[in-house]
């Protein structure tokens, strides 16, 4: 009797069959090769949770300052370019985000709770009607791909006549060709064409300012300092792409698993009180983003491997979060979980600044939803996004089960 040997262990951002499911290829990660290299792709993986919370915690020796994403087009000392304070160490960094913070404190996001109820109202009021004539949605078309863009283009002002254009232009940015490093050449175009809207709109609110964040960022002074342009404008582009592309991928994940475990959703459409734990076991069990790059600003040691200075090195948060030394059962779906070691919004001086806002958005929309139907199904012809760092659906066909 013979035993088939495992395939190669062989992991890539780019590869289409760890966009559909990662999880198995990071078990293996951490069990075969917790320190992993991928020579071809000149990049190295952590996938244990420790490794992972350690190398966030240590920006001394894994740097940001070359870009937090393996595509070559987003990497190199221009990184800070399109992801703002994301791609800085500090100092820079730590200037840069207090800056930042001017313009986006917690009570200036706690402010924007009536506008996303007003937001998310306007929306779902739209899919409850169309159940209500015995029609299907698609929750990310309809719902969860608007909601978190109109959040953000509040917030920053864009009028709402530019705000699916807006939409289309970040969901191309975020695309990737199966097994192709290479930023695909319509994902530089809308880049670009973020870039220019951004400049446009931020020459216009230096003539007459508005209430809304990018007239703060262009007043945020400390000590005398103020942004300059590219640091706006590299700010504005991370919001749009990072905030929205992230919360929506949070909103369609908690439905899709709700409805694999559907005991868990009950719990939620039983108990809206139990929403908080919806969005923060949906951020541990399947993180938007699941990984983030570093490079070695030295020689380091994990786990008895060394790695080199000046190599790049994906922290897996969507393996840490699953790492069963860490949490019991960590591939199950649990809404009495505690949640409170999870990795999804980074740690460290990175930690997200967006983290308040994700989780609020989630929140209103989630109770929103579980106070207003009595169930749902998801259809066939689920379809996910296919990003080298980033992880959801780009379609999710649903029909809705209300109580009247």
């Amino acid at each position: 009797m013979t035993t088939a040997n495992p395939a190669p262990l062989i992991f890539s951002p780019y590869d289409y069959d760890v966009h559909e499911d990662p999880y198995p290829f990071y078990s293996r990660l951490r069990a075969e090769a917790p320190v992993y290299h991928n020579a071809e792709l000149d990049f190295w993986a952590l996938s244990k949770y420790d490794d992972v919370r350690e190398a966030f915690r240590a920006p001394d020796v894994f740097s940001s300052a070359m870009g937090v994403s393996l595509d070559p087009a987003a990497y190199g000392p221009h990184a800070y370019k399109t992801m703002s304070f994301l791609a800085m160490d500090d100092p820079r960094h730590a200037r840069l985000r207090r800056l930042v913070s001017k313009g986006f404190t917690s009570r200036r996001v706690d402010a924007l709770r009536e506008g996303i109820e007003k937001i998310s109202r306007q929306y779902w009021d739209e899919c409850l009607e169309r159940a209500r004539d015995g029609e299907a949605i698609d929750f990310v078309d309809d719902y969860a791909g608007k909601l978190p863009m109109d959040v953000i283009s509040d917030l920053m002002g864009v009028p709402e006549a530019d705000r699916t254009e807006l939409r289309r232009l970040a969901d191309q940015v975020m695309h990737r060709e199966e097994g192709k490093q290479d930023l695909p050449k319509e994902s530089m175009v809308a880049a670009l064409d973020l870039i220019a809207y951004y400049q446009d709109m931020v020459a216009e609110r230096r003539k007459e300012r508005t209430e809304d964040l990018t007239s703060a960022l262009i007043d945020a002074e400390i000590d005398g300092e103020k942004l300059d342009e590219d640091e706006i404008l590299s700010f504005l582009f991370l919001m749009v792409v990072a905030g929205n592309e992230t919360t929506t991928k949070l909103l369609a994940n908690a439905l899709y698993w709700g409805h694999e475990y559907p005991q868990q959703s009950q719990l939620v459409l039983d108990d809206p009180a139990m929403v908080p734990q919806w969005v923060e076991e949906t951020l541990r069990f399947d993180t938007s983003s699941q990984m983030v790059l570093r490079t070695t600003t030295t020689e380091t040691t994990i786990r008895g491997v060394k790695i080199p200075a000046d190599q790049k090195v994906l922290l897996l948060i969507g393996s840490g979060n699953r790492d069963e030394e860490i949490f019991d059962d960590g591939d199950v779906y649990d809404l009495h979980r505690d949640t409170s070691a999870s990795l999804s919004f980074g740690q460290g001086p990175h930690f997200c600044l967006g983290a308040h806002l994700a989780r609020l958005e989630g929140r209103v929309a989630l109770d929103m939803i579980s106070t207003s139907i009595t169930g749902y199904e998801i259809l066939p012809g689920a379809e996910r996004v296919h990003s080298s760092n980033v992880r959801g659906f780009a379609h999710l066909p649903m029909r809705l089960e209300l109580s009247n």
